[in-house]
């Protein structure tokens, strides 16, 4: 049973290579073409090819379009040979025979979830609207829909901890990212380390590999690596520097919060490597320093110009200290 297994997985390899995709090996060893998969799907239906013609006429009257119709003469043909049909042929049967369009252009060695592969390995010179669908099918991913009542959104923390469910949720953006395997932040509410360039909300990805703090000049904001640390208290994200057994975790220039000096390792440990980030830009700066402005019980913010930022950044508070308020973002 296993020697019969393994030949057919050979014989499959080998038809594959000298055929494409299109071409599979039956159970017995024989050689299944598109057509003859074609017509095992309708003869598990229970249809004829006079069913399937009727049926495509409708689809076609419905159109206003002949190219949908499909005659008993060309499903035999289609059945017993090599061709291949049209794109219009192809929807009439993915509606008559209740199977997706992607799975009938499969059966022809046209795989259409390999479009965004294709898209990457293409970048294109000019700036362009893109999309991240795959072809005619959006399969479910792995994503949270539920967090810990028990755990506070205000703190930076690590999403496997305040996560508690996960559901399955049909979004192409982040099919490809294992979100339940590998490691991802959360910055909290309330942590504006990294304000404005990481706004609290932020999801950010993490590379557990990458640990050790790098030394050098960068040219831009964009080029520093950027931590995500544990400390006794929590969580941050931040630049940081290491000198010695001193860890100083770096804000924003425009951010309110001071640069904290901690004991490395004991008081604070490396996760990893910030490597990309999930963030919001619609949420109003004006609604910001107003919430920052209360919680502070002042009621003037400079600005990053007015208080010497290097950057022209979002306005700063940066007079302000204690207790930050959440940041409404727009759902």
């Amino acid at each position: 049973m296993q020697a019969a297994t393994q030949k057919s997985q050979e014989l499959n390899a080998s038809l594959t290579a000298q055929f494409g995709s299109h071409v599979s090996v039956g159970r017995e060893g024989e050689l299944i073409l598109p057509g003859e998969r074609l017509r095992n799907i309708r003869v598990r239906l229970g249809l004829t090819t006079r069913d399937v013609e009727a049926y495509s006429r409708r689809i076609s009257n419905e159109e206003k379009n002949e190219d949908y119709c499909i005659s008993s003469a060309w499903l035999t043909q289609v059945e017993n040979t090599g061709s291949v049909p049209g794109v219009h042929k192809i929807f009439s049967l993915s509606v008559i025979y209740r199977q997706s369009f992607g799975d009938l252009l499969r059966l022809f060695g046209v795989d259409l979830t390999k479009i965004e592969t294709h898209r990457l390995l293409m970048p294109l010179p000019n700036a362009h609207l893109t999309t991240f669908r795959h072809g005619g099918e959006n399969p479910p991913v792995c994503f949270p829909v539920h967090f810990n009542l028990g755990s506070s959104l205000n703190g930076t923390n690590l999403l496997s901890r305040i996560v508690g469910l996960w559901g399955e949720i049909p979004i192409a953006l982040i099919s490809n990212l294992d979100l339940r395997h590998s490691t991802y932040g959360f910055i909290g509410f309330k942590d504006f380390m990294m304000y404005p360039f990481l706004r609290p909300g932020t999801f950010v990805q993490i590379d557990g590999r990458s640990t050790k703090v790098e030394k050098g000049v960068w040219q831009t904001q964009f080029d520093r690596p950027l931590y995500f640390v544990e400390m006794r208290d929590g969580y941050t994200c931040s630049w940081c520097e290491l000198e010695g057994r001193e860890l100083r975790l770096i804000p924003h220039p425009c951010s309110p919060c001071a640069t904290r000096f901690l004991h490395f390792p004991d008081e604070a440990e490396i996760v990893g490597r910030v490597t990309g980030i999930a963030m919001r830009l619609s949420s109003p700066v004006q609604e910001a320093q107003v919430h920052i402005a209360k919680s502070a019980g002042n009621s003037e913010i400079t600005t990053g110009a007015s208080a010497g930022c290097k950057d022209q950044c979002a306005p700063c508070p940066r007079g302000i200290r204690g207790s930050i308020p959440i940041i409404h973002v727009n759902p």
